[in-house]
């Protein structure tokens, strides 16, 4: 019997399918507060294997305040340029000084981020389209003193009272709109490069109507005139439409720039491929949660993802690892139809045993909560032991946390 405090309950609403009305969204990779959560999570990965590298042990750190000012643009057909570039500001704390060694953490950010935004954007070259900057302080002594092992207590404590939260199934409509974006940032956008990387999807289901509204930036370079625009606007739309068909039999409408007017020449052309050229501000922790997605319908966190330690920083440990367990759970106890996982730490209680871990759950007609109850709690005892490894994927790249 587990000493962990593991509650399962049943789920006093109806299952996400069954609701009236859903609203689900997702924000690409090049809208402005995507940019900023890919920049503070690059950055942190970077600063956690830097301090693994130098000293052994993954110091004190955050970056999760980073901060994006857009710059101005005038795009034109065939190209156009960036008049004024964007200007990002990677704000945080971290560790300088440890034991006598200098780690320059300032340095290694910017490495990062020009690494991160090559990768990723690459329209935007470093230093002439885009400005990036780091101001770190150090850490908070209490918390440092809060945040290492020791012999008596084998893993991290939470560095504050706070809580994640994950759920599974994703819903069709969920799987819709991340498949979508994620599809059109990769193979799409490989064969199709007029596309831009800030692609933002809505998906709304209204009964068994599910309605997908694209805001998708294109770049002017690959655009001679307004017939191309009208054609790539034409393929997006095709291309989410049959996305969308192999994710449901329901009724599916796709609407792509709704935005523009063609008599008045006001469309979505970008010379970046990114609104962050052009108005567009930026924040981390004001997109996608930690599962890719904004669910109006779901429990949410408030807390941003990206970019906070790995180790013991309960805004990005427990709602990784609340999604996880979710996820976990579906995929291996018959018999659920919705479940959601609510993860409560308690500052300077260690990380695997939450101040509570609440399971609830919706279970298929027929199958009673007693028959998945213990199942479950295996499951959530299991996961919880095992935070450590979660802290190295997400050091690893393996787990996305926009």
């Amino acid at each position: 019997m587990t000493d962990r405090n593991i509650r399962v309950e049943p789920f006093e609403r109806r299952g996400i399918e069954d609701q009236e009305i859903e609203i689900v969204e997702r924000k690409g990779i090049g809208h402005p507060d995507s940019i900023c959560d890919g920049i503070a999570e690059h950055v942190s990965q970077a600063l956690a294997r830097e301090y693994l590298d130098r000293v052994g042990t993954i110091l004190h750190f955050n970056t999760d305040e980073t901060q994006l000012v857009a710059g101005e643009a005038a795009p034109a057909f065939g190209g156009g340029e960036v008049v004024d570039p964007i200007y990002v500001l990677i704000v945080g704390r971290a560790t300088k000084q440890f034991e006598g060694r200098t780690i320059p953490t300032e340095r290694i950010a910017l490495g990062a981020a020009r690494e991160y935004l090559e990768q990723t954007i690459p329209q935007l070259t470093f230093g002439e389209d885009i400005v990036v900057d780091v101001k770190f302080g150090e850490g908070s002594g209490d918390l440092q003193d809060v945040f290492g092992e020791d012999d008596e207590v084998p893993v991290p404590m939470a560095n504050d009272t706070s809580y994640g939260v994950g759920h599974a199934p994703l819903s069709e409509t969920e799987r819709i709109v991340l498949e979508a974006e994620r599809r059109l940032n990769g193979e799409y956008a490989d064969r199709n490069p007029e596309l831009g990387t800030d692609v933002k999807i809505m998906g709304k289901r209204e009964g068994d109507e599910i309605d997908v509204t694209v805001a998708a930036a294109m770049i002017d370079e690959h655009i001679a005139d307004m017939d191309e625009y009208v054609d790539a606007v034409s393929r997006v739309r095709e291309f989410v439409s049959d996305v969308a068909a192999g994710h449901t039999d329901r009724e599916v409408r796709v609407h792509v720039n709704t935005a523009d007017d063609y008599e008045a020449g006001s469309i979505y052309l970008t010379v970046t491929g990114t609104s962050a050229e052009q108005g567009d501000d930026g924040s981390v922790g004001r997109g996608n949660r930690a599962n890719g997605l904004i669910t109006p319908n779901r429990s949410m966190s408030m807390e941003a993802t990206s970019g906070k330690n790995p180790v013991n920083h309960i805004g990005k440990i427990y709602n990784l690892l609340s999604t996880e367990i979710a996820k976990s759970v579906v995929d291996e106890v018959d018999g659920v139809t919705d479940l959601r996982v609510r993860l409560l730490s308690q500052i300077g209680r260690p990380i695997d045993h939450p101040h509570v871990a609440d399971v609830h759950v919706i279970t298929d007609e027929g199958v009673s909560l007693e028959a998945v109850e213990s199942s479950i709690e295996s499951i959530v005892d299991r996961e919880l032991g095992d935070v450590s490894g979660l802290t190295k994927r997400v050091i690893d790249g393996e787990l996305t946390t926009f």
